[in-house]
């Protein structure tokens, strides 16, 4: 058996040995220690056969266990080995998170049952070798992240959106599990494997990519089937909620990668399922953004940026399908590159925002930014750290963040013309998407780091804060320097991420990649692009130094004043900018699609004329709740109060039923 396999094993392993430990320790403390040390430990095996899967390669596995005429197979490929090393890179920090995190949680023991059962779950949907494992390992990685959902279930608004989640984590299941009921009956066999060498026909290929496509999308919460993601991701523990967004996201998207790419190939691929991915990643990436602008709650914003991010992998993916479509291999091998390399980038930086969250949640008691402010005097570790992922997931140099996105953008200004005037237009249409939805992620983490962080304390939750203990601080510094190290050397880690393309195109970008040595990254060519983060950072230290040396010169004194306030004597946290009216101008130019619903109320006590207080309310609702789910919830129950009357008409109206239901299924299927 290859190292790699026995690592991620291992790593399974210690995952389930942590989800056992209550049954052993009794005590808060030892019980907290067990599951940080744990899940830590699970992390680092799992980073390490990432590594050494991606290095050397890997191998499969018969395993010793499932039904006697159905075993389970484990396999690890360069695919799977690259979302092992996702799942590492951030486990490992959320484990060491944790044990601060905890240190106050009364319901402890329902914590440590189901995170390392969630991280299990998520090993084995990685590691499954045929449809049998990767369904069952997929139901547990549902489940168990559905009851840290509704770990606090003594609040109606996280029961509901722990059934929200359950319900559409069920559905994707049902329609992931129609698409690998296709491909077994193109092959036979469940196994992975035997899929990849059988021939489908055209029709039911697009059957299988169709029920792929939006069972693992809704999974992943791409616009529309995002409804459960705003919900479930705020009500979670901020280090489950990092998890989630981080990691489960990436797991659907690995899911799609394995169905689509690797069990039916690009030899499947028909155009319209490119333009299909392109068009919701587009979607998705600009629609994310504009809702997480007008949020106020900070889980429920970030929860928001997280279908932004899935949105620009799908543009990446999509982009390469494409490519790959209409034969240029080495473009579709980029944008491949592009899709992952973010997907890598956004399972740290997400973590890292969801950890300082958490952080600030931990310190505050609320998740509101109207209550927050000022936090940078009172926590200012988790506010440098905060910004790191801001800065991250902006795209902005020298972090990991602007990497994939400039990745993305040259495999789009790359591409040749192909097809119609709907795939040439198509292309520069989600490359001006991605434009879009960068620009308003900048604006949309200037507001809330703003907020958050700057200015004057807006309640006395926040005048009274205090940074978050050693482990906390620790958890948050380590996916910190992994966005420093993926921004400044993606010419070392890229390397790593082209054995995928290798396996599913058969192509390779690691000569163009190295062409120039580690200091310059060069995608194709350096006649067409090149990038070098090393010398940038180096510019911004410099210039940063000269602006700093200009404006606090030697041996003069700054002269320090109270602010101008307009003539008021008194300052107060009121005259500052909130987060309502920060997004308000986006608000006013993004009317039509998000259709905001406000209310000005104006209080006039003593004459018509003299107003004496305005009181202005706005709501921006999920467009796709309101036309799509409440529809179908209002529809659903309106069919169960019709067949709930159906019912008490007597033994005689359920047989009519039941004879008609027979007659119907002859007249189908005879």
């Amino acid at each position: 058996m290859p190292l790699s396999l026995q690592l991620a094993l291992a790593a399974c392993g210690v995952s389930l040995l942590a989800a056992c430990s209550p049954l052993i320790l009794r005590g808060h403390t030892m019980q907290r220690i067990a599951l940080s040390l744990l899940l830590a430990m699970a992390g680092l095996l799992a980073m390490s056969a990432g590594f050494s899967g991606l290095i050397s390669g890997g191998g499969s596995i018969t395993l010793p266990f499932g039904l006697p005429w159905l075993p389970l197979h484990a396999e690890l490929d360069a695919l799977g080995a690259f979302f092992m090393l996702v799942i590492g890179s951030l486990l490992f920090p959320v484990a060491v998170y944790s044990h601060g995190y905890f240190r106050n949680e009364q319901r402890i023991t329902p914590l440590l049952v189901f995170m390392p059962l969630f991280a299990l779950g998520m090993m084995g949907v990685v590691l499954a070798g045929d449809a049998l494992a990767f369904m069952l390992f997929w139901e547990l990685m549902s489940v168990s992240s559905y009851f840290l959902v509704t770990h606090e279930h003594q609040h109606l608004e996280n029961r509901k959106a722990g059934f929200i989640y359950l319900l559409m984590a069920h559905m994707a299941g049902l329609l992931i599990l129609g698409s690998f009921a296709t491909l077994y009956a193109a092959a036979g066999s469940f196994e992975f494997a035997v899929m990849r060498e059988a021939s489908i026909e055209p029709f039911w290929a697009s059957a299988a990519f169709l029920l792929a496509a939006f069972g693992f999308g809704t999974k992943a919460g791409v616009i529309p089937l995002h409804g459960w993601l705003p919900d479930a991701h705020p009500v979670a523990p901020s280090n489950v909620s990092a998890l989630m967004s981080g990691i489960m996201l990436k797991v659907a998207v690995f899911g799609f990668i394995r169905v689509v790419w690797d069990l039916m190939g690009p030899g499947d691929f028909q155009w319209w399922w490119c333009a299909l991915i392109l068009a919701a990643g587009s979607s998705s990436a600009v629609g994310g953004v504009l809702l997480a602008l007008q949020q106020h709650d900070l889980k429920r914003l970030l929860a928001y940026h997280s279908v932004e991010n899935i949105g620009i992998i799908l543009i990446g993916i999509g982009l390469a399908m494409l490519l790959a479509h209409f034969g240029h291999p080495m473009l579709a091998a980029l944008g491949l590159i592009a899709g992952l390399y973010h997907t890598i980038n956004h399972a740290i930086f997400k973590g890292l925002l969801f950890m300082g969250a958490g952080a600030v949640l931990h310190s505050t008691g609320t998740r509101d930014m109207e209550s927050m402010g000022g936090l940078i005097h009172r926590m200012p570790v988790t506010a440098v750290f905060f910004l790191v992922a801001a800065i991250s997931i902006s795209a902005l140099p020298p972090f990991n963040g602007f990497v994939s996105e400039w990745l993305t953008f040259q495999t789009a200004l790359m591409a040749p013309q192909m097809g119609g005037a709907l795939l040439m237009a198509i292309v520069p249409f989600s490359a001006a998407m991605l434009a879009l939805a960068g620009a308003l992620a900048a604006a949309c983490f200037v507001k809330v780091f703003g907020v958050v962080f700057l200015g004057h304390a807006r309640s006395k939750m926040a005048a009274q804060a205090q940074e978050v203990d050693g482990w906390m601080q620790a958890g948050m510094a380590i996916p910190a320097i992994f966005c420093l190290l993926l921004g400044v050397l993606p010419v070392l880690f890229i390397p790593l991420i082209d054995a995928v393309p290798q396996m599913l195109l058969h192509v390779s970008l690691a000569d163009s990649v190295h062409a120039h040595g580690w200091l310059w990254l060069t995608p194709v060519s350096a006649s067409q692009a090149s990038y070098s983060s090393p010398l940038a950072l180096t510019g911004m230290i410099i210039i940063g130094g000269l602006v700093f040396w200009w404006l606090h010169p030697k041996g003069r004194v700054i002269r320090r004043s109270r602010m101008w306030s307009c003539g008021n004597p008194h300052v107060n946290a009121r005259m500052q900018y909130n987060a309502t009216g920060f997004s308000q101008p986006l608000r006013r130019i993004f009317w039509g699609v998000l259709q905001p619903d406000e209310h000005v109320h104006v209080e006039r006590r003593f004459h018509k004329l003299l107003t004496t207080k305005v009181r202005y309310t706005v709501h921006v609702g999920d467009l796709a709740v309101k036309h799509l789910y409440q529809p179908i919830g209002r529809l659903t129950l309106s069919i169960a109060r019709w067949l709930n009357t159906q019912h008490q008409y007597g033994i005689h109206t359920n047989l009519t039923w039941t004879f008609v239901t027979v007659i119907l299924l002859l007249a189908l299927f005879a």
